[in-house]
């Protein structure tokens, strides 16, 4: 029969904390490359103004396109972070 410290050690809580923070630091990242993806895409479709525009394919950044631009560069301080964390290298004690 397990005592109760050997279960407390068994069923600790670290492992689901440690995995839940790496999971949200890997989705945080997610989020640039995906919205430059969309305004690539975007602006390569013609996008939704296309349709109404006056001067088709006068200039492919429509308001789509500098939306999905302006949401990449608010979603870059989590790049900005790990690029800094690996310029600067381990700590050494």
């Amino acid at each position: 029969m397990l005592s109760v410290d050997q279960t407390r050690r068994n069923a600790s809580a670290d492992p689901p904390t440690e995995n839940a923070a790496s999971i949200a630091e890997w989705l945080c990242l997610a989020a640039a490359p995906t919205f430059a993806i969309m305004a690539i895409v975007t602006m390569a479709s013609g996008g939704a103004d296309m349709i109404c525009s006056a001067t088709q394919g006068a200039f492919p950044m429509d308001g789509m396109a500098a939306m999905y631009l302006l949401m990449c560069a608010f979603h870059l301080p989590p790049w900005l972070r790990l690029i800094s964390r690996r310029a600067v290298g381990p700590t050494q004690p």
